[in-house]
């Protein structure tokens, strides 16, 4: 369901401040994985935080934001239990979690568009699926690998 301008227009703000928490405790959690390489209190707290943002970027329907967080969530939790984290890997991470600050820097705070193509989140999550051994990587418009549940839904 289409949210409502105006109450879009109230609840960005906020959505900014979270989206920017989390997106810091993620950076935070990649350089600790840069000491000590697949630290698991690290990686799952980076996981928890890049599912947060792709949940509540979804909320205001900021697709290009929710896809980019669950495809790196994706990559990273299968990579987490197939391989070791090794430098070039979170290199590569390290770009997305860029490319996603630039990202809610750029989002129009009337429309919620982000006039820019996908170009450069497709290459940099082909990249780090690369690193991590991903080679059957599925592009953004096409991979959907969670599905957002609601606190109600997840109680029924």
């Amino acid at each position: 369901m289409p949210i409502d301008p105006k109450e879009w227009a109230e609840q960005f703000p906020e959505f900014l401040v979270e989206a920017e928490t989390l997106l810091a405790k993620s950076e935070e959690c990649l350089s600790h994985l840069q000491l000590i390489s697949n630290d698991k209190d690290a990686i799952d707290c980076m996981l928890s935080s890049l599912l947060k943002l792709a949940s509540k970027a979804e909320a205001l329907a900021l697709a290009a934001v929710s896809e980019f967080s669950l495809h790196i969530h994706g990559l990273l939790s299968h990579a987490q239990n197939q391989m070791d984290l090794h430098d070039e890997a979170l290199d590569a991470l390290k770009d997305c979690l860029t490319l996603m600050a630039w990202q809610l820097e750029l989002i129009d705070q009337t429309t919620g568009q982000l006039s820019l193509d996908d170009s450069e989140q497709t290459s940099l999550i082909e990249a780090f699926a690369f690193q991590v051994g991903q080679s059957q990587f599925q592009p953004l418009c096409h991979f959907k690998p969670f599905r957002l549940v609601s606190f109600s839904e997840r109680q029924a």
